[in-house]
């Protein structure tokens, strides 16, 4: 995940019926700490903070 002018991440949500519709991350590429380590290279913490909320978000989406 870059460095994207020093601002803290964000993920901001859209709901409908009280169910979660959109998801959109700012200040973050989740994707970035997904490749491969050599194609960023962002520390290994990094990589896993992104690949834990990767998992969180599909954990909500299957369980909601």
């Amino acid at each position: 995940m870059q460095d994207h002018d020093g601002k803290r991440p964000q993920a901001f949500g859209i709901f409908e019926n009280n169910r979660l519709i959109l998801l959109y991350t700012y200040e973050c590429d989740l994707g970035d700490g997904w490749e491969d380590a050599e194609v960023n290279n962002d520390p290994r913490e990094v990589r896993e903070k992104a690949l834990k909320m990767g998992a969180n978000i599909l954990s909500y989406i299957f369980n909601n």
